[in-house]
């Protein structure tokens, strides 16, 4: 794209929103950064318009849309009944397919829309059956396939709250994130297959269990043709003539608890709402990615990662969502590739990591596959560099933009991203997505223009959580987002907002790991790993490449007599493949004189990065607040030394 097209004459969704509200409202904007400011000037009117235009399903009228206009606090659309499984039910050819899982041998396995409600109703009747009522949680540890997708709206439909994790997740992992929702029916597949070898994960979910206690377990068969006698059978729950009727639930019921990892102690679980999720995805995938019926989002995630809620609501628009199950890159980085070619894929997502390492490969895309039914590259997870950009089009094609995008599942989406009117820029995020008012803040609260501060967004979002799990007086949640800034939301990460209004990301600002756009917190590989007798304690550090790569170095203070030889790195990475998950292997393992702490005992990982990442070491950590100042002396010999080999 090479400039700008006016909104009124754009043949995608967004440009049809524009002439409805032209038609409706009697608004005129010349270009995406007028309708941007009117929409997080007006959010009223620019919710409201989203529920209209794009007919997200409220059972019922509402009178106000924004009633408490603060955050923390917002009440959004107060008395509106709705459900998210009722996007399931629009008109639509029920032959179409809704789902398409392809594995990585290149099977794929279609459900058709009609086919997919059938299977939706049967499984939330089972679950009726099974003493599941409105507000009991049902939690899944499933591979990224039809079931999955499935077992979710199911849920919703009868109103209990989903949780999920990938089913590489280790069981105390698993266990970390699910055992405090006390869910009463888990789900988990007997295994999968990744890298060209089958995985059993018999053992992990027995495990799973007995730490979780669900009162009913149920087992989706991929590997075996049986099912233990203590276990429900998913062929048999899913089987049967029924029709999908979604319980009208309040706005503000949760939907569902989301996972993110904070740097110390258990992940914490993300609350959000039916209602709130449904206006943030109907808006993202119709008015930003322009999906719509006749459209196929691939993309090789896991039920771990927010994007995967993303993909497994592409239906609600009418799209085909592929879930590709499997490594994207076996037998070779072209794998995925020829997925999107064998299935007319519209929208691919990917991760910068993944088109780095096609890169690396010297592989060509667009002369090794038809390619042609490609429109858009969505990428996330890292900050993508220009130099992907140009890659995308020597060696997939000048048709298919690559469009970074940047959120997180603390809003479900993204925060920053692309729109069809607005250019691509290589080494920037093109605009800030509507409803959403973006900043860079320096530490007082000053919007900064082409200088690096923290993200915040001081206008309220429909998707923003509605609590964290078991945080009954809300104070974790006003920590977590608002402390720094009261009344606004930092989001973690280090951008620049340019005087175009475009985006560069930067990095998180906080200690999150967050490779390949999973975030994970170091405290489940820390359990892994300081439970070796030879380690005293581990420090572990994600720092974003300026190539846009990710480096995720493990530092270990050995205990005394102990050495960190071959034999030792093996045994840890074994522990922490075994205890947390292979996305938690370190990509270096070094010994450390000493682990650097608070005087309260916290472990300085945040200023460490910040030093690995070449800032001053005298600007991140005062020596009087640090338990052992000489601690931080060997990371900053190794930022030296990393910056003389750069």
């Amino acid at each position: 794209m090479t400039g700008p097209r006016p909104l009124d004459e754009d043949a995608s969704a967004l440009g049809g929103f524009c002439r409805w509200l032209g038609v409706r409202r009697g608004l005129r904007f010349s270009d995406y950064g007028q309708l941007h400011r009117w929409s997080v000037t007006d959010l009223p009117g620019f919710w409201s318009a989203v529920q209209q235009y794009l007919g997200v399903p409220f059972r019922t009228a509402y009178q106000a849309v924004l009633e408490e206009d603060r955050m923390p606090g917002a009440r959004w659309f107060p008395g509106v009944r709705t459900n998210y499984a009722d996007g399931l039910l629009r008109d639509g050819d029920p032959r179409e397919p809704a789902l398409i899982t392809v594995r990585e041998d290149g099977t794929a396995q279609p459900l058709a829309a009609g086919e997919f409600r059938r299977q939706v109703a049967a499984f939330a009747r089972s679950l009726n059956s099974l003493g599941v009522a409105v507000g009991d949680r049902v939690a899944g540890c499933l591979p990224n396939s039809a079931e999955s997708a499935v077992a979710f709206y199911a849920a919703a439909s009868i109103g209990a709250v989903w949780a999920s994790v990938g089913s590489d997740y280790a069981p105390e992992a698993a266990a970390a994130r699910l055992g405090p929702l006390a869910p009463k029916v888990l789900i988990a597949a007997d295994g999968h297959r990744h890298a060209g070898v089958d995985r059993d994960r018999g053992p992990a979910w027995t495990a799973l269990r007995e730490a979780v206690g669900p009162a009913h377990t149920v087992v989706v068969p991929r590997l075996r043709a049986t099912v233990p006698s203590d276990c429900l059978d998913w062929r048999e729950l899913t089987a049967g003539e029924a029709a999908l009727e979604p319980v009208a639930l309040p706005f503000d019921h949760p939907l569902w608890v989301l996972f993110s990892s904070g740097t110390t102690g258990v992940p914490k679980g993300i609350v959000h709402g039916h209602g709130g999720v449904q206006l943030e995805m109907y808006k993202t995938l119709a008015l930003h990615w322009d999906l719509g019926p006749g459209s196929r989002l691939l993309w090789a995630t896991s039920p771990s990662w927010v994007v995967w809620n993303l993909l497994v609501s592409a239906p609600l628009v009418g799209a085909t969502a592929v879930l590709y199950d499997g490594s994207p890159t076996h037998p070779d980085p072209t794998a995925v590739w020829r997925a999107v070619s064998a299935h007319r894929v519209t929208h691919f997502g990917t991760s910068p990591g993944l088109l780095a390492a096609c890169e690396r490969a010297d592989v060509s895309p667009g002369r090794l596959c038809d390619l042609s039914a490609l429109r858009q590259i969505i990428a996330t997870g890292s900050p993508v560099p220009a130099r992907a950009h140009a890659w995308v089009t020597a060696r997939v094609g000048d048709h298919a933009p690559l469009v970074p995008i940047s959120g997180g599942t603390d809003v479900v989406g993204a925060l920053v991203g692309g729109a069809p009117t607005v250019p691509v820029v290589p080494g920037e995020i093109s605009a800030p997505c509507l409803g959403v008012a973006v900043e860079a803040w320096d530490p007082r609260g000053r919007p900064l223009v082409n200088e690096v501060g923290e993200l915040v967004v001081t206008r309220p979002m429909p998707s923003m959580p509605l609590a964290l799990w078991g945080d009954a007086s809300g104070e974790r949640h006003r920590q977590a987002y608002f402390a720094t800034y009261p009344g606004a939301w930092r989001h973690g990460d280090w951008i620049t907002r340019t005087e175009r209004d475009s985006v560069m990301v930067h990095g998180r600002s906080d200690a999150t790991l967050n490779r390949n756009g999973v975030r994970m917190g170091s405290a489940d590989l820390y359990a892994a790993v300081e439970d070796l007798p030879e380690i005293g304690e581990a420090l572990v550090i994600g720092t974003e490449l300026p190539d846009g790569g990710y480096w995720m170095p493990l530092f270990v203070a050995l205990r005394e007599g102990a050495v960190l030889d071959d034999a030792l790195r093996d045994r840890i990475r074994r522990a922490i493949r075994h205890r947390a998950s292979p996305r938690h292997l370190p990509d270096e393992i070094m010994a450390v004189p000493a682990v650097p702490h608070t005087r309260t005992g916290k472990k300085l990982e945040v200023p460490v990065k910040r030093i690995l990442m070449g800032a001053d070491p005298g600007t991140v950590a005062a020596p009087t607040a640090v338990d052992d100042p000489a601690a931080l002396e060997f990371f900053v010999r190794l930022a030296k030394h990393r910056a003389r080999r750069a």
